[in-house]
This record gives structure tokens, sequence and C-alpha cells, in this order.
């Protein structure tokens, strides 16, 4: 993968998470280059990363191998139709981290020759724990999907997907995920004073004990079902709260909350520029 240039199109979040990533499995810096219409940003990345920088998008294109598009779904369609004469020449692969943008509309605007990776990253990507799920369109080789998961990995885990429409699913388990999981934290926090604890002490208590309990799901070979029941003594006070979210029907609404999401994530698809 070092021999391979690699340009991002929109300097934002997302995209500073993969340099890092990138930059830190051992990308060169020389190779990747970056353009924005924020004169600040490019410069922020510049002095950090070292990587190459220019307003123009169609300069990134004509120096790079693989064109990640990084920029806002609003914006993305005019991004790309500017873009597909530079990117067509050059058989360039596209990577697109934009939400809601489907492989259709991206062949629409860049060709259908375009080979094409679409992708569903996730917050967690910013301290390089993230969690994507990925789709190819049928004009990518092995070589470039390789590529394409080699981008992702750098910032976490990087998952195929065999349909398109299984990054609605994607969407709402981990896309929005990290957000579940805070609300959770967030009740936790609330209960934890009413129950005495400072500010302070339920705030390390309840994140501490979230990164332990991912930590062991994770090097664990046990499912979390599994996992929960070791830890749930008979009659203790493990099971008396299990028991009390049970009762409330916390299974079912999880069920409901993931549906929602992943029904939304639909609609937004078909709302799309």
């Amino acid at each position: 993968m070092n021999t391979q240039k690699i340009g991002f199109i929109g300097g934002g979040n997302m995209a500073s998470s993969l340099l890092n990533g990138l930059i830190a499995s051992g990308h060169p810096a020389s190779q990747l280059w970056v353009s924005d219409t924020n004169v600040d940003v490019l410069e922020q990345l510049a002095a950090d990363l070292q990587v190459n920088t220019t307003l123009d998008n169609t300069a990134v294109v004509d120096e790079v191998d693989v064109v990640v598009l990084a920029v806002k779904p609003q914006t993305i369609k005019t991004v790309a139709q500017n873009l597909a004469a530079t990117i067509n020449a050059k058989n360039s692969l596209v990577v697109s981290i934009a939400a809601g943008i489907s492989q259709a509309s991206l062949s629409a605007w860049l060709g259908e020759k375009t080979a094409i990776v679409r992708c569903m990253p996730n917050t967690p990507a910013l301290v390089l724990t993230g969690a994507t799920g990925l789709h190819a369109n049928q004009n990518v080789t092995e070589t470039q999907s390789d590529l394409a998961e080699n981008i992702l990995r750098s910032v976490g885990i990087a998952l195929w997907v065999q349909n398109e429409n299984e990054l609605d699913a994607v969407t709402a388990v981990s896309g929005s995920g990290p957000a579940y999981y805070f609300l959770l934290m967030e009740a936790m926090e609330k209960a934890a004073l009413e129950l005495g604890l400072t500010p302070e002490t339920a705030q390390l208590l309840v994140q501490q004990t979230a990164l332990g309990a991912a930590k062991i799901a994770l090097e664990s070979e046990e499912s979390p079902e599994k996992l929960r029941q070791r830890v749930t003594s008979p009659n203790g006070t493990t099971q008396k709260a299990i028991e009390t979210f049970q009762a409330g029907g916390f299974v079912e609404l999880v069920a409901k909350a993931l549906h929602a999401a992943r029904d939304r994530s639909v609609e937004l698809s078909k709302q799309e520029a």
C-alpha cells in the first residue's frame, strides 16, 4: 500500500482521522494529498501531518491513484460531477465515506465504469477505534478492494457486506451505535448521582466500566449473553438490575431503535441529491 498515492477530497474530521491512521500505519505523508475549501484546515493538516494540500480538487485527482470522497452529502453531487472526467481518464478507485449516498448515484455522477467502494465508518475512527462497513461495485478489482480495506483499517476494523443495502443495517448498528452507548452512560451517570456519588466519581466509574466491558467482549470468544451470565450471580445485585431492565422491555426497545435507525437510513438514501 505504501506505493499508492491517496487523495482526500475534503479535510474534515473523518478525513483527518484517516490521514492520521495511514501515517501511523507507515504510509508516507508525501504520498497523501488533501483538498478543502477552508485554507485554515489545509494549513493545519500540512503543519500537523506534513501531507500535500491544495484548494484544487482536480489537482488532487491528477496526483493520486485513490480518491477518497470525504465531503458532506449535500455537496458530493457537484464535487463528483466536476471530477468525473479526470477520475475516468486515470481509472482511479473512488472510496466514498459520504453517508447515505448510494453507489447508483455515485455511478451516475462519476460514470458507469468507475470503480467505487462505498463505506460507512463511525465516529470512534477519530480515536482509531472505528468500525466500518464497506461495499464494492462490480468495477472494483481485488487489488483495489484490498487497498480500500487497508485505508479504513488504519482507523479500526473494516468489514465487507455482500449487498449494498446491508450498509443501512451497518448504519443502524455501528454508524449510529456510539450514541446508544453514550445514552446508556448518560443515564447511568444520572442514576449514580441520585445514589449519592459525586459527578467526578460517577463519570469515571461509568467510563471505565464501559471500557472494561468492551475490552472483555473483544478479547473473549464467548457471546455477550454468556459474558452477562458469568457476571450475574443468582439472587445478587446484578441479577436484580438485569431483571429490572428486562421487565422494562429493554431488549425489545433496543431492537425497535435499531430498526428505526435502519429505516431512516433507507429514507435518507432515497432523498439524496
